[in-house]
């Protein structure tokens, strides 16, 4: 039996859908489309259907570059677990749909960051339809995930020893304060500790208007918080938590360097998990690490520039998570313009 393609415009029915999804991210949720909205990017939701069950969904976003212009499909597709369809079937008729808009838009290529695990099967999936691994990726493809729903003892029983130790001295210590806002002029605050750990550690940092973008589509529901760690009455670490169907998300996040021998990051994020937990949330989702880094032991040979937040996010316990890496479909020459810039900006950035 055939499957079919059709938008969904319908919030609740695209929300709920992704209630009874297993592999998801906020990047699949309603909000993150307003967001994109906001940003100037065209948007559409399609649910891929078997006659009147909705099986998977996708975000189709519109990307207009001038290095080149493509469709984005971040963390998708979302697949409903059990589905009879096999992966496969599902693929070839999203591509189908997908290259019917990208040449009414003249797009140069197809871009998709899928939420499938990475092993074989899946892998080869795309692999037959011709799609080519990504130069570089724009979400992530490893990920670092707590289950936080055993008891809080057991939480820190299960963290590495020096992170425990470090969030037991941050709660002993009177000058640190742990604040959450829901403020979205507090933004301005949050930007300039970002700006400054941008800088530190080499990465672009997004700008003001597109965090302020982000907390806007979020806060309509509630779904988004900044928090505060103060040492003395100075914040010195931030971070910015997206809460969505049960799963925490730690998406954007800075620290001043003169502060780092005290533990406010840490007390920070326990916290944060704290505040999870009696929202209901299931997952804390660290978000990105270093792709090469499987353990601890590895991060003092790794010149990855995310080592060292890779060793902070693995300290409070969890497990890796890998999707399968980011794919393209070319559909012009100008898609090899943008391969060669995005490799380059890639080595330059040693990713």
């Amino acid at each position: 039996m055939d499957l079919s393609i059709v938008e969904i415009k319908n919030k609740e029915i695209w929300e709920n859908f992704l209630l009874v999804c297993e592999e998801k991210t906020f990047l699949d949720s309603w909000n993150w489309g307003e967001f994109q909205r906001k940003e100037g990017n065209a948007i559409c939701r399609f649910g891929i259907f078997q006659e009147k069950e909705i099986i998977a969904c996708v975000l189709v976003i519109e990307v207009k570059a001038r290095r080149g212009s493509f469709l984005f499909i971040p963390h998708g597709p979302v697949i409903k677990p059990n589905t009879k369809f096999q992966t496969t079937a599902i693929l070839k008729a999203l591509l189908i749909k997908l290259k019917d808009i990208a040449k009414k838009q003249k797009m140069d290529f197809i871009r998709i960051a899928p939420i499938l695990e990475r092993k074989e099967e899946n892998t080869n999936s795309f692999k037959k339809f011709k799609l080519r691994d990504a130069p570089i990726h724009i979400h992530p493809e490893v990920t670092w995930e707590l289950d936080i729903i055993p008891e809080e003892e057991e939480l820190l029983n299960n963290m590495r020893k020096t992170t425990r130790y470090l969030i037991r001295q941050g709660i002993k210590n009177k000058d640190i304060e742990i604040t959450q806002s829901k403020n979205i002029e507090d933004l301005k605050i949050f930007n300039e500790v970002y700006k400054e750990t941008a800088l530190r550690n080499n990465f672009t940092p997004f700008l003001l208007e597109y965090v302020e973008n982000e907390f806007s589509a979020f806060s309509a529901d509630r779904e988004i918080s900044i928090f505060f760690g103060k040492f003395k009455g100075k914040i010195v670490s931030v971070a910015l938590i997206i809460f969505w169907q049960n799963i925490a998300f730690y998406h954007h996040s800075g620290s001043l360097s003169e502060y780092r021998k005290i533990p406010v990051s840490y007390l920070l994020q326990w916290q944060v998990i704290q505040e999870a937990r009696k929202r209901g949330c299931q997952v804390y989702n660290f978000w990105g690490i270093a792709p090469e880094i499987r353990d601890k032991s590895q991060v003092s040979q790794s010149k990855h520039p995310w080592a060292g937040l890779t060793l902070f996010k693995m300290g409070f316990g969890g497990k890796r998570k890998e999707y399968v890496r980011t794919q393209d479909w070319p559909l012009s020459f100008k898609y090899w313009l943008t391969y060669v810039f995005e490799k380059a900006r890639k080595a330059k950035r040693r990713l």
